[in-house]
């Protein structure tokens, strides 16, 4: 069964709080292989791997029902940089 993009942002933002989200479906509708990148103070502290984990663990039941999910999770700091960097 497609994992709808509402789904997994209830889930997401249910789990953290949540500055920035933004869930991209790669597979042109059919909710097997989706991107996204979180913002959120909830990562002060902790290492890339350790909030993948997190995220990971949030959205197991729907990561078992895609065919590709990646990430990548930001403090609020780390995105603004991000985005300064990225123009």
């Amino acid at each position: 069964m497609p994992i709808s993009l509402p789904d997994l942002e209830n889930a997401i933002r249910t789990a953290i709080p949540v500055a920035h989200l933004e869930i991209e479906d790669q597979s042109n509708g059919c909710g097997e292989n989706y991107a996204i990148v979180v913002v959120s103070d909830a990562f002060e502290g902790k290492t890339t791997l350790a909030r993948h984990r997190f995220i990971n663990e949030v959205l197991k039941n729907e990561i078992a029902e895609m065919h590709a999910f990646s990430q990548k999770t930001f403090t609020p700091k780390q995105y603004e940089a991000h985005l300064q960097k990225s123009t």
